[in-house]
């Protein structure tokens, strides 16, 4: 008999408001160990703002999250432990080199030194950061930058990987190089990442959460998005229906089968 696979993403009737306005109501769904998920959806339909409360950057006016079983807001530094998070606009530092970079975030986990070096060096050798952990941030490419803010996510070695819009701002050679990234991580973590670029869901993922006017309006596979042989169809017709429209999605479950 197969053991189910642990639920490493847990969303159940995450809901933000502020005032009369409804940036996510009522999202729940579960992401099981080992997954690459896509979470789509058009610009402003609530992906940054569900992030935020996954990750615990912002409390839900209702609803939990939880990362590797651990509540966010009530187990926060547990979750914090399971969690790598990369933030649209990724907290770095412009006058810090990526090595200071590293090492102020690694000290901030109290990670123990040796641990923290060797974790260093395997860092910048996956975000591909060696020939310039000396160079300021502020001085780097966009690519590069983006780099050295996947490698502080990946420095305590965590289990789940968040990242809001990582390939937002890339030339193509970069986003090539970036979702090869993935792919790799993959094979060791879980992965969530949100997107509005419909060649991201193509690329990378296992699976899709789309969102739209701050609710989960599909989730499945990436065949199962298509529609006549489309992605940009199926895109269209979903970000069209009104707030609260019953969609002609498959229903939203609560993990892949």
């Amino acid at each position: 008999m197969t053991k189910d696979p642990k639920v490493m993403i847990e969303a159940k009737g995450l809901s933000k408001y502020y005032g009369p306005f409804v940036a996510v109501q009522d999202v729940s769904f579960a992401i099981p160990e080992g997954q690459i998920v896509a979470f789509l959806g058009p610009n402003g339909a609530g992906k940054t703002t569900t992030m935020k409360l996954l990750t615990g950057y912002l409390a839900p006016s209702a609803g939990h999250a939880a990362i590797a079983g651990h509540d966010v807001q009530s187990d926060r530094i547990a979750a914090s432990r399971a969690l790598g998070y990369l933030p649209e606009n990724g907290p770095l530092y412009p006058d810090m080199t990526p090595l200071e970079l590293l090492e102020f975030f690694g000290e901030a986990r109290e990670i123990e030194p040796a641990r923290l070096k060797r974790r260093i060096e395997e860092v910048a050798e996956l975000c591909a950061l060696r020939l310039v952990l000396d160079k300021p941030v502020g001085k780097l490419s966009r690519g590069l930058r983006q780099r050295a803010g996947l490698a502080q996510a990946l420095l305590h070695d965590p289990a789940v990987l968040v990242m809001d819009e990582p390939t937002a701002g890339l030339d193509p050679n970069q986003i090539r190089e970036f979702r090869l990234n993935i792919q790799e991580l993959g094979q060791s973590k879980t992965i969530l990442i949100s997107t509005h670029i419909l060649q991201e869901v193509d690329a990378i993922a296992d699976r899709v959460l789309f969102v739209h006017n701050g609710q989960l309006v599909f989730d499945g596979a990436p065949d199962e998005l298509r529609e006549d042989g489309s992605l940009e169809r199926r895109f269209h017709r979903l970000t069209r229906m009104p707030p609260g429209a019953p969609t002609p999605a498959a229903p939203a479950r609560g993990a892949a089968s």
